[in-house]
């Protein structure tokens, strides 16, 4: 027996308007040729709650994101792999001495998000939203326990980033995510999400459900984009069932070959981010286990380097958005400086998809003319069928535990 299902949010609320449909309108379940009977299985650990232990590995249920991928297309600037150079030291613009404190580093690094364009716009903001929220109900016709894991992987991966650019859009242009990421508030405790009617936090996804279901695989954990330099890319697409390991790989690659992964700086110590530290349940034998894990993905002089070493420090950090540079205006009056550098070094992103100046150092306008514009072209082609000696070398002048204040 072959079932085909579709399930779609209203559309007669946001009527007439093409840029929200799209945004309101996609987390389409397809479910293509499913047999009665299945197979599914259970294969979790035992903090992951009841309704996401299950999955069935023959399933042809697939979740379709074409909403979030034509935001991200929009509003991501892909920035390539590290080249690991120092970033040049920053100069006071006219009328001030002040300059923004930056890990030389790491500043150029990680590709970057576009949180100007949702800086005093509500209208986007609430497309943002949209997105989240139409993800917490993608389920709720067809549960999760009927997909494959691959599927499954794709979906948390994708609210749990999705989430995080919702809740820091509400703060910027805040610069320094520290605190509001692991301070005694941090927004990964709460509970801001509802799936299946059970209320989760970010920390729940990462450390009970994705760790529980796929402890063994530490490319898990390349997919959560935590709003920071210091942490893996955001991509220019969704993730899905099908790309969700190659996709993975890749940002495990350049994460690992940049200086906000890894750093050899001697003979004896290798410097490593604490993304690892913090994801260290993926690596029970935590050096002996990341050290081939790591192994598997460096090139170059940190492959031997890190063969060599004798002892390895988890302390690599840069908690600095990754915006464009917006959060630098009220310092330097624009980011014409490293920032330009770092656009300069764009590879994925057409500089069509920004509409003007991005040194201007200005949100809004052009950019949420252009967001709109490839939403609503994207909208009608898709609705045709239906269907992301041993210091950090960083600025003398900078603090390297706190260099992004």
């Amino acid at each position: 027996m072959i079932t085909r299902l579709f399930i779609s949010v209203d559309r007669r609320a946001v009527r007439g308007d093409a840029t929200m449909r799209k945004y309101m309108g996609t987390a389409i379940i397809i479910a293509c040729a499913v047999l009665i009977g299945s197979t599914a299985a259970t294969a979790a650990g035992s903090d992951v709650p009841e309704p996401f232990q299950g999955f069935d590995a023959e399933s042809k249920y697939k979740l379709s994101y074409t909403d979030l991928t034509a935001m991200l297309d929009v509003v991501v600037a892909d920035v390539g792999r590290s080249d690991r150079m120092m970033a040049l030291r920053d100069k006071a613009q006219t009328g001030t001495r002040m300059t923004a404190k930056v890990n030389r580093a790491t500043v150029n690094e990680g590709n970057r998000f576009y949180f100007e364009t949702f800086e005093n716009d509500e209208a986007n903001k609430q497309r943002l939203d949209a997105i989240q929220k139409n993800l917490e109900e993608a389920t709720s016709q067809v549960r999760l326990e009927k997909f494959s894991r691959d599927e499954q992987l794709a979906y948390w991966l994708n609210l749990y980033n999705v989430t995080v650019l919702n809740e820091i859009v509400k703060i910027y242009p805040q610069r320094n995510l520290q605190k509001f990421l692991f301070g005694k508030n941090s927004i990964l405790n709460e509970k801001l999400l509802t799936v299946e009617g059970i209320s989760l936090s970010l920390n729940d996804i990462q450390y009970s459900i994705l760790q529980g279901n796929y402890g063994d695989n530490p490319l898990v954990i390349y997919g959560l984009h935590q709003g920071i330099i210091g942490s893996p890319n955001i991509r220019r697409s969704a993730y899905t069932g099908e790309n969700v390991y190659s996709a993975l790989t890749e940002n495990a690659v350049v994460f690992v070959n940049s200086n906000r992964g890894t750093i050899s700086r001697n003979a004896k110590n290798f410097r490593v981010s604490s993304f690892y530290k913090r994801n260290q349940g993926y690596f029970p034998n935590y050096e002996t286990d990341l050290t081939a894990h790591l192994l598997t993905y460096l090139e170059g002089e940190e492959h031997a380097g890190l063969r060599s070493a004798t002892k390895m420090k988890s302390d690599i950090n840069d908690w600095t958005v990754t915006d464009l540079g917006g959060s630098r205006r009220a310092i330097t009056g624009s980011f014409a400086n490293n920032g330009a550098a770092m656009l300069g070094a764009v590879s994925g992103a057409s500089s069509s998809n920004y509409g003007g100046t991005a040194s201007s150092g200005s949100s809004g306008g052009s950019i949420n003319s252009a967001l709109s514009k490839q939403v609503q072209e994207k909208d009608e082609k898709d609705s045709e069928t239906d269907e992301d000696g041993d210091e950090v070398p960083v600025d003398p002048d900078a603090d390297p535990d706190s260099d992004n204040n």
